[in-house]
């Protein structure tokens, strides 16, 4: 379970025990908040031992200072101070976060001297410390003990002074509802596929109907109807039924179009009949990663109340081999009516998203649509784990993505699309085939989707390499990072809001 902590927002406070966090930049002699928590002036004396200059990140812990009534005092160094990011805001909350070690009441002072601390920089500073307090060990019956404090069954108290508490208070009302969204997805990707089927993701869903949310569950049924023969073809091996879930946001107003983001939610993938190796093969419980950063993002949507209309659909399969699966060599017709040769069963998310697309364009005729998926090995090869592959038929909806992307850190990077590629699926015996082979495997995939999207603006992010397993940082100590849903809250705020 995620530590909890209760935020609240005073404009001044008095030091009475527990823990002091002050905020310093590089060179500055006295942190803000140094003469409630440090009235014999330890700290100079203590920074020069620990050779602590305020350089960014960096931490000095005081234990029980000289002539105060705390038990610890921890100052966190910004740097230079003098072109701090929304994102550098965030990292120090997960410093912050970090350096509690036990502490049940935190005081944090954010007024620095000689740095306007905005009522968003301080927002965003707790936005960071909630990010880093998650933790998924709810399978864990027995804790180490230096994980008793963080077990989740207490709260910690923690007040952000600044001056600007009331401004920043209402900032903070915003940023919750961003770190519940990214916990949800979070939550989502960490669940293990024995838990988390189809049916148990949808039901997940249906639950922001709590906040808002409209949501309809299609079921094999009426997806059969549809002519969803390509999503059906991939969950047609497990004895789990798929879904397709319909999420709908109306907070603009109605005359505007939506504007729609779908993920691929393969709640396990086993390869199908071109079954996987076996190493690593665990990692698969991940393979919704798409649809849990599209769930985060609808509740974030309509937790904030954001002023767009805004559809999310998942197609929830799983992928097993049984002797009722499909076969390589298949072929299956999509919705759209085009035929596809199933040339690898292990190339199936393409084959779910291209139904969900085709649906969610046919009904619902959005602005844009962007799909999150994670599809293709070939993408973590190209980029690593630091960038997600970013596809697209449009030049403006990319650029307001990548913004977006170095705004919140959820970098994405551009590849190439083009008639050249599309040579290496034409299929002999159907309208394409599946699957490219070994080379520019992210990029065939990718030219695949877009023959489901028509002339609508559209973007798919391979997310493969970085909504599981990418490496710990400041704000993220989870296998699964819940990436996406900052990067697609941000691109909506800054951009389709009325």
């Amino acid at each position: 379970m995620s530590l909890k902590l209760a935020v609240s927002f005073a404009p001044t406070h008095s030091a009475t025990g527990g823990l002091a966090i002050l905020l310093t930049t590089s060179g500055a002699e006295m942190p803000a908040g140094a003469s409630e928590a440090d009235p014999a002036g330890v700290y100079a004396r203590a920074a020069k031992a620990a050779k602590f200059t305020g350089k960014a990140l960096a931490t000095l812990d005081v234990v029980a200072p000289h002539g105060s009534p705390l038990d610890r005092m921890v100052v966190i160094g910004l740097g230079k101070g003098d072109a701090l990011t929304g994102h550098d805001w965030l990292k120090a909350g997960g410093v912050a976060t970090a350096a509690l070690k036990g502490a049940e009441k935190v005081a944090i002072y954010m007024d620095v001297p000689g740095l306007e601390v905005s009522p968003k920089a301080a927002a965003d500073f707790t936005l960071g410390m909630l990010l880093r307090a998650y933790k998924f060990d709810t399978y864990k019956t027995k804790k180490k003990a230096e994980d008793d404090e963080e077990k989740g069954d207490k709260t910690v108290k923690v007040t952000i002074v600044t001056a600007q508490a009331a401004a920043a208070k209402k900032a903070f009302a915003e940023t919750e509802a961003i770190a519940d969204g990214v916990t949800l997805a979070r939550d989502l990707v960490n669940e293990p596929a024995n838990v988390l089927g189809p049916l148990e993701f949808a039901a997940k869903a249906k639950e922001l109907e709590k906040l808002g949310v409209e949501v309809e569950i299609l079921t094999e049924k009426e997806m059969k109807k549809l002519g969803m023969g390509a999503l059906l073809g991939v969950a047609q091996g497990s004895v789990r039924p798929p879904r397709l879930v319909v999420m709908q946001w109306k907070g603009g107003k109605s005359k505007d179009k939506p504007i729609a983001f779908v993920g691929k939610g393969v709640v396990f993938d086993t390869g199908g009949i071109s079954i996987k190796p076996a190493g690593g093969m665990e990692d698969m419980k991940g393979d919704m990663g798409g649809a849990a950063a599209v769930t985060g993002l609808m509740h974030v949507l309509a937790a904030r109340k954001a002023k767009v209309n805004a559809i999310g659909i998942l197609g929830l399969v799983e992928n097993m081999p049984d002797g009722n699966a499909q076969r390589p060599g298949d072929i299956v017709t999509s919705m759209s009516g085009q035929t596809i040769e199933v040339i690898n069963t292990d190339a199936e998310g393409r084959l779910v998203l291209c139904d969900a697309l085709w649906y969610c364009n046919d009904r619902f005729e959005p602005a844009f649509m962007i799909n999150l998926a994670t599809l293709t090995g070939a993408i973590t090869v190209a980029l690593g784990s630091l960038h997600a592959g970013l596809f697209s038929n449009d030049d403006d909806l990319s650029e307001k993505l990548l913004a977006a992307g170095l705004t919140t850190n959820e970098r994405l990077w551009r590849m190439p699309l083009g008639k050249d590629y599309d040579k290496l699926i034409d299929s002999k015996f159907a309208d394409m085939k599946n699957t490219g082979g070994r080379q520019a495997g992210s990029i065939t995939a990718a030219q695949f989707l877009k023959r489901f999207v028509k002339d609508t603006p559209w973007a798919h992010l391979d997310i493969a390499g970085t909504a599981m397993g990418s490496p710990n940082d400041e704000i993220n100590q989870s296998w699964g990072s819940g990436y996406g849903v900052r990067l697609l809250d941000e691109l909506v705020r800054a951009n389709y809001e009325s």
